[in-house]
């Protein structure tokens, strides 16, 4: 599990593709330390597992479903990324419970600044903008933030200088393409109800049911 708050930016400096899959390298420093083969770290909010380390670098391989929902494909080689570790058991909880798997991309369509906040709205499908809620929490390519304004076919976000200069936000231009994954709770709840009203439009009773058991 990660929170959103992103430790360093690296570069994917390597990638090589498959059919559908992909294995990546990403160079790196702060992330290194403590981190060993099998370790999961989220890259642009990903969660990939280490399956090599050199001094500078570690390397994840990367399956067909993870390229398909995600923009890893999109990156650029070289291209800056945001990295985080998983989250200790006795670490602080800085942003919101972020697991590293992608609910599919947004692409940013403004930027314009406010004052000392910068706007970035992103364009979403409906299957990804029905849990989205106006303050509440977004997960985009791995950084925590709080959604400000939700419409029917975007969502918006502000977001302070030290996010910005911190992540990789500060490469994003109009037209680019974000990982976007949504507050599980609400996917959680969701799933939750469903059963209950498939029961409900199944239900076994009808008019031939009520004739036989004496009701009719």
């Amino acid at each position: 599990m990660f929170t959103g708050i992103i430790e360093e930016t690296g570069t994917l400096c390597e990638r090589k593709t498959g059919a559908v899959s992909a294995q990546v390298r990403v160079r790196c420093r702060k992330v290194l330390v403590g981190t060993k083969v099998g370790d999961s770290i989220a890259v642009n909010g990903i969660c990939l597992t280490v399956t090599s380390m050199a001094k500078d670098s570690f390397t994840a391989d990367v399956m067909a479903e993870t390229m398909r929902r995600s923009s890893l494909s999109e990156l650029t080689v070289p291209g800056v990324v945001n990295l985080e570790r998983a989250m200790p058991a006795a670490g602080r909880f800085g942003g919101h419970i972020v697991s590293g798997h992608i609910d599919g991309c947004g692409r940013i369509s403004e930027i314009y600044q406010e004052e000392n906040a910068v706007w970035y709205t992103v364009e979403a499908e409906d299957s990804l903008l029905r849990y989205i809620v106006e303050k509440g929490s977004v997960a985009l390519d791995g950084i925590s933030l709080t959604v400000a304004k939700v419409t029917d076919r975007d969502f918006q976000v502000s977001v302070i200088p030290h996010t910005r200069q911190e992540t990789a936000l500060a490469e994003k231009k109009q037209g680019s393409i974000v990982n976007i994954e949504c507050d599980v709770v609400g996917k959680y709840i969701e799933k939750l109800l469903v059963p209950k009203e498939t029961q409900k439009s199944q239900s076994r009773i009808d008019e031939n049911f009520l004739i036989e058991h004496g009701f009719l």
